[in-house]
């Protein structure tokens, strides 16, 4: 009896031990995302509109990328693809509700994303009863606790069952076939691939969904179609932006620093006592003075706020994907700040038609509440050939991004400005302590007239990223940013001088200051023009990868006379497919291709060290910044390894005789990304990245793979415990 217990104790330990592994085995596999699908209505006449609405629900410390951002950005984007069917058509663009937006300094943009849920609303028009539509969408989920992301694929089906379609009402209101936005005729004049109609017929619904819903977040984005597919693109949301507190109060205090600015310009600065003057000595008491003060700041507040308001309609969120990323308003922000700059030199004045300023000074003599008014009006003219410029950059910097930056721009700006006429009406015994005028004010004109000029290739900078101009990489932004502020600092050393410039017998202490901090940043630039990274400045700098000579991938290498010879050549045994638009970071050499691998390392004798990467993932670059670039790693991943990076977010597609059918999921694999996100799922249970595997030439495991991780002395443990196990295995063969 006893023997019998221990039997049956073996027995269940053994069980549970075995389902243990099991679940363990299968939670590899995660889904951290739940999608359920349903419609604005219950029931739609032919030729009415419905609207599609998919939901996502994501698990805690999950986030999903949206669409709304620059694809070239980095992350993966969300893309949706809608079969082509006579029983619909679409209606606008997909709109996404609500989603956060966040900065991203390694991916040097700003990306958008959601947590806890999504949603996604799709406006349709039905054409026929027997309603279908179908179709397949793609997103990336993350997660910061462990660094790992993970891509999926999934369907979508609406059919006549959960939308009960009947007759039209009026038959002859439905439009004919040959006028549908989405004809066949037009489909296959484009590739059998079309893009939604705009958006602007946003259904109610959704303009409902967008007040009410500020967690739900959807998005699409350009992908590669397949035939028959209509790929839908995300509009920008019409919702305020869910923008980080601490992002619009640095973008508000950047504005009020400008507005402090600006008071020392000439046009400004002598103003402030005569103004304060006026005030104080014209009204009947101290008390009314000071009021009158009060409404003249709170109308120079009003009026640039104004402006940002005008702005903020003229450019907010409709337009922000356009202005960020078309070369057109890119260019046009280049010549303005030029234009800028030139005005600060001296060359000539920017400044409004005199008939205004005569018009508006009428209006101030008018005396009373409306004349105070009026004189802030007057002096916004007055100094804008000083203001102008400042103020523009400012809305410059905010039309591509919020729909309230332009305002809370504004209003720091003009709280700055308005601030000392209004102290100074209440305590006017300040006015003493006040600098004279003098040639110092002209010399701040010309300090942000050098600043202007740089800010300006930030803008042209951009248009070369997004449309491979190749005309200003990072050496060449650099080498112009070195020699602009290098002419700064000797202009504030007295060594430069510009027609509206004072003699300088001497510079005062502060100059000298500005001198050092102006030279100390430029040596700080000098590195980068060898490839230092130069993390400080990473927003505005064009990306590393433009860089022509980059000293620390040699340094890093051993010496050579390049990075490439560093490497050895011997370390690749072909041409790596698809190599035209895939690399490898620091200079390394692999392939991009798991057969090109396993051959080259049979040939080579060495092990394959995979790397499951994506395009979008954040974490990915981590490794490879911190981890890759150790010395100690790059080079046991350069002399004891054959490199697979193997990208399984990819969209290019594969020839189709490389075409299959997956056994874990039963869909057709068609693109790099998707035949080795299923190669990781269906080989190792896994489909989170960053993953990486040692394996031989036959696909035999060497260690047990790893993921994230920032410790470098783990990942050199983990590549030569590889090296150690492929040579005692090659030793057994070689025994046997």
């Amino acid at each position: 009896m006893y023997m019998n217990k221990i039997i049956i104790t073996k027995i269940l330990t053994a069980t549970w031990l075995l389902l243990f592994f099991i679940t363990a085995v299968q939670a590899q596999v995660l889904k951290p995302a739940t999608w359920s699908f349903e419609t604005s209505k219950k029931q739609v006449a032919v030729g009415e509109e419905v609207e599609l609405i998919f939901n996502a629900r994501i698990d805690k410390d999950w986030y999903l990328y949206s669409s709304d951002f620059d694809p070239e950005l980095g992350p993966m984007v969300t893309v949706f693809k809608f079969q082509k069917n006579p029983t619909y058509e679409l209606v606008g663009k997909l709109v996404p509700v609500n989603p956060k937006k966040k900065y991203d300094d390694l991916w040097e943009g700003e990306y958008t994303y959601f947590t806890g849920k999504a949603q996604f609303r799709q406006k349709i028009r039905v054409l026929k009863p027997d309603l279908l539509v179908k179709g397949n969408f793609e997103y990336q989920v993350c997660t910061d606790v462990d660094g790992r992301c993970i891509p999926f694929e999934d369907d979508f089906t609406f059919t006549n069952k959960q939308i009960n379609v009947v007759a039209a009402a009026n038959p002859e209101a439905r439009p004919a076939p040959n006028e549908k936005a989405g004809s066949a005729t037009e489909q296959e004049a484009s590739k059998n691939v079309s893009t939604s109609t705009d958006a602007a017929n946003a259904a109610p619904d959704t303009a409902a969904a967008l007040a009410a819903n500020d967690t739900l977040a959807p998005g699409t984005a350009e992908g590669t179609p397949e035939a028959g597919d209509t790929i839908v693109k995300a509009i920008p949301e019409t919702a305020p932006a869910n923008v980080k507190d601490g992002g619009l109060w640095a973008f508000m205090l950047v504005a009020f620093g400008s507005g402090l600015v600006a008071l020392l310009t000439p046009c400004v600065f002598p103003m402030v006592p005569m103004t304060v003057s006026f005030f104080t000595n014209s009204s009947g008491s101290r008390a009314q003075g000071i009021v009158k003060a009060l409404v003249y700041g709170l109308s120079i507040i009003a009026i640039y706020t104004l402006i940002g308001t005008i702005v903020a309609k003229l450019f907010g969120a409709d337009g922000a994907n356009f202005i960020s990323t078309h070369w057109l308003p890119n260019i046009l922000f280049f010549l303005i700040f030029l234009v800028f700059a030139m005005s600060f030199f001296g060359m000539f004045e920017i400044t409004l038609p005199s008939s205004w300023l005569t018009k508006v000074d009428s209006q101030a003599d008018r005396g009373g509440w409306i004349g105070v008014f009026f004189m802030a009006f007057t002096l916004a003219l007055v100094s804008f050939s000083c203001t102008g410029p400042i103020v523009g950059s400012i809305l410059v910097a905010s039309a591509g991004g919020e729909t309230i930056r332009p305002v809370v721009g504004m209003f720091g700006f003009s709280l700055a400005f308005a601030l000392p006429f209004t102290l100074f009406a209440v305590f006017p015994s300040w006015l003493s302590g006040l600098p004279k005028s003098g040639g110092w004010l002209n010399s701040v004109k010309v300090v942000l007239g050098f600043i202007e000029l740089a800010l300006a290739l930030k803008f042209l900078s951009i248009a070369d990223q997004v449309y491979h101009w190749g005309i200003l990489d990072r050496e060449v932004y650099l080498a112009l940013w070195i020699v602009i502020f290098t002419l700064m600092g000797f202009y504030l050393l007295g060594k430069l001088k510009f027609s509206h410039d004072s003699d300088l017998k001497h510079i005062s202490v502060p100059r000298l200051f500005f001198a050092i901090l102006t030279f100390g940043f430029v040596v700080y630039l000098v590195p980068g023009m060898f490839g230092a990274p130069l993390n400080a400045l990473a927003g505005y700098l064009p990306p590393q990868t433009t860089q022509d000579f980059d000293i620390g991938n040699i340094v890093r290498q051993g010496g050579g006379g390049s990075a490439v010879a560093a490497v050895g050549a011997n370390e690749v045994c072909e041409t790596p497919k698809y190599s035209e638009f895939l690399h490898l970071p620091h200079g390394l050499k692999g392939y991009f291709d798991l057969e090109q691998a396993k051959k080259c390392a049979a040939e080579q004798g060495k092990p394959i060290f995979i790397d499951f990467t994506g395009h979008g993932c954040v974490n990915c670059r981590e490794m490879e910044q911190n981890v890759w670039s150790d010395p100690a790693v790059l080079k046991r991943l350069r002399e004891e390894y054959v490199i697979a990076a193997l990208y399984v977010d990819d969209r290019t597609e594969l020839p189709q005789s490389e075409w299959y059918t997956s056994s874990y999921d039963n869909k057709e694999k068609t693109t790099i990304g998707k035949k080795y996100a299923d190669y990781q799922i269906t080989k190792f249970n896994v489909n989170a990245q960053p993953y990486y595997v040692l394996m031989d030439e036959n696909e035999n495991v060497l260690v047990k793979p790893i993921a994230y991780d920032l410790n470098v002395n783990n990942f050199v443990k983990f590549l030569d415990a590889g090296v150690a196990s492929y040579k005692a295995r090659h030793d057994q063969v070689a025994q046997k």
